[in-house]
């Protein structure tokens, strides 16, 4: 009996990398160390990457980016590893896009680190909200960038909850200039039905904020670099079963769960989409709904690889990311992940020194669990931090939240509001900081009753 043929999987494309640094700027980190990251990139989405090329530059190219003779060098070298696409490692414009495709020829493909992280994006969203936000910022990302090449949406992602490659079935006819005008149109409409669709996201998420406050249960959020094992921390703290994989954007819906404090209170842990440096502005603008959620938390706890060799560089990025989505008011804790990989133990007392308010634990083999959860119980409800703010009759609930959770020292009822000073739980700084003004002279730290 003649054995059954076991299925097997179709190839991987084979991936050229290109990057490119003009000598003006100043990366965060190396163009060396970026490659590596976009190989890893590539490798999330199964692609099998077979050579790199560099080249540094005064100036860019205005038609290819890069200089003819590297493109040619590029071509020869692609053809040769027998590559399906090249990858820039840098965002490409509308017009190096095109010029590009157009000197490679038919048979290479050229993307560049954003489409890469789109597509990622696509293929990890499993919500209805992470496909709609996906859908979204791959449609403002193609738009400027049709081509006759893409007639009827045939290289754009699909929308209104579909998955990448179609157009959900519309028939579009007519070629050259007069089709591009079309898939324009197309485009432009479906844009607008995503953005209302996400106002409403935005609006129930909102709503539920506001649910979870008059609740008075602090929120957490996870942030950090991508894989640096902020599900893997939530699983440990939470007993969640999130999916927990060793690669770049393994999880991108968040996740929310309750977590018990040493102090007998609560908490709702969230862990939030990983950031990564070149982070696509579209992603950014897109994903608005969900950053929300990191925005307006009252404890931020940045998990950080301790064993990458570009740690504070990571470390960096994200806090940048959190300047850029006006998270960066709220209080930090680091944790110190991944310890027990460390080759001395003794490193991270080393590391310790770069991180203020941090913690050092692995969350895969439970190590230091304890201490954070303390660290995150004295931030949450016992270390206060003075404050004078100016509140508007208006916000009647935030003047009954500082006088049932603070310590006023001074109040003065005025006709446009009333100015409050005293101190308050550090975990309500973020919901009093549109108020704000200069604290008054007192000590660094005043340590509250525990609750």
């Amino acid at each position: 009996m003649p054995h059954k043929p076991i299925p097997t999987k179709p190839p991987a494309e084979k991936a050229f990398l290109v990057g490119v640094e003009l000598r003006s700027e100043k990366p965060l980190i190396s163009m060396e160390d970026s490659l590596s990251e976009l190989s890893l990139l590539a490798q999330t989405v199964n692609l099998e990457v077979v050579g790199e090329a560099t080249q540094r530059l005064d100036t860019p190219n205005p038609s290819t980016l890069i200089g003819k003779g590297k493109v040619e060098e590029i071509a020869i070298l692609a053809e040769e590893n027998m590559a399906d696409i090249i990858i820039f490692d840098t965002e490409l414009s509308p017009r190096h896009q095109r010029d590009l495709e157009e000197t490679f020829g038919a048979k290479l493909r050229v993307i560049d680190r954003t489409a890469l992280i789109l597509d990622i994006f696509a293929q990890h969203a499993h919500t209805s909200e992470g496909i709609l936000q996906v859908s979204l910022a791959q449609y403002e990302y193609r738009l400027p960038r049709l081509t006759r090449a893409w007639t009827h949406l045939a290289r754009q992602a699909g929308g209104g909850g579909g998955r990448a490659g179609s157009v959900g079935g519309v028939g579009l006819r007519g070629p050259g200039e007069m089709q591009l005008e079309v898939d324009r149109r197309e485009i432009r409409k479906r844009i607008s039905v995503l953005k209302k669709e996400l106002e409403k996201v935005r609006a129930h998420r909102q709503r539920y904020r506001s649910q979870r406050k008059r609740s008075r249960i602090p929120l957490i959020s996870l942030v950090g670099y991508t894989n640096a094992g902020k599900s893997t921390l939530l699983n440990r703290i939470t007993h969640a079963e999130v999916l927990v994989a060793d690669q770049l954007f393994a999880t991108l819906d968040p996740t929310t769960r309750r977590v018990e404090l040493p102090g007998g209170h609560q908490g709702l842990l969230t862990d939030t989409v990983g950031f990564i440096q070149k982070l696509p502005t579209q992603l950014i603008a897109a994903f608005q709904a969900t950053l929300e959620e990191i925005s307006e938390a009252d404890l931020l706890i940045h998990v950080v690889d301790v064993t990458h060799p570009n740690v504070l560089e990571q470390a960096r990025s994200v806090t940048d990311t959190l300047k850029e989505i006006q998270a960066d008011h709220i209080p930090v804790i680091t944790a110190l992940n991944k310890i027990d990989r460390l080759p001395q133990p003794e490193l991270v007392n080393e590391i310790l020194v770069d991180f203020p308010n941090a913690v050092a634990i692995s969350a895969l083999k439970g190590l230091g669990i304890n201490e954070l959860l303390q660290a995150i119980e004295r931030e949450l409800f016992e270390n206060f931090t003075p404050i004078t703010v100016q509140i508007p009759h208006t916000e009647g609930q935030l003047i009954s939240l500082f006088h049932e959770q603070g310590q006023v020292t001074l109040i003065e009822h005025k006709r446009n509001g009333v100015t409050i000073q005293g101190y308050i739980p550090n975990r309500l700084l973020a919901r009093y900081a549109a108020y704000q003004n200069i604290p008054p002279e007192e000590p660094e730290e005043y340590k509250g009753d525990d609750e």
